[in-house]
């Protein structure tokens, strides 16, 4: 089981990489696919099914769906590239690395500790909890979340198209 856990990790981080170093949009989704699914993967390895089945309902079904569907729907060319291969410099990468060396401390701490200086979860919340409070104190909170999205969608159409 650990080696399967380090390999679902592994493939996390490798097709993470695909996509923040991939140049073709289409394929960094897909490869953002594989990262998600991986994720998944390892909820489920760490006993959280529950979360590991919306991890691949919500975010690697519907959610990627509809980048992918923005994505070929703004037809994006060549000169896209190069313009984004512009606007990367090196500056702009500083803070997601430093960013990135703090969780990459905060995961060797956990890793060579053994994770027992940390606190462990001790309620476990099933899919019911899950509901009652989404659509409960939380219901406008999630109508907002799909306006949000909706709005989204229609600009990127917007700001895309071709006249």
């Amino acid at each position: 089981m650990t080696f399967f856990f380090y390999l679902a990790a592994a493939v996390a981080v490798i097709s993470t990489l695909f996509v923040i170093f991939g140049r073709n949009p289409v394929h960094a989704l897909l490869n953002l696919v594989v990262s998600l699914l991986a994720v998944a993967g390892l909820f489920f390895m760490l006993g959280a099914p529950f979360a590991g089945a919306l991890e691949v309902i919500v975010y690697a079904g519907a959610i990627m769906v509809l980048f992918v569907f923005v994505v070929m729907m703004l037809n994006l060319g060549k000169e896209i590239e190069d313009q984004e291969r512009r606007w990367l410099t090196p500056k702009v990468w500083f803070a997601p690395a430093v960013l990135s060396v703090l969780l990459l401390g905060g995961l060797l701490d956990v890793l060579l500790t053994g994770g027992q200086t940390h606190a462990a979860a001790t309620t476990t919340i099933d899919a019911k909890q899950v509901g009652v409070h989404l659509f409960g104190p939380y219901l406008l909170a999630v109508e907002l979340g799909s306006m949000l999205l909706l709005a989204a969608l229609v600009a990127a159409y917007h700001l895309g198209r071709h006249d």
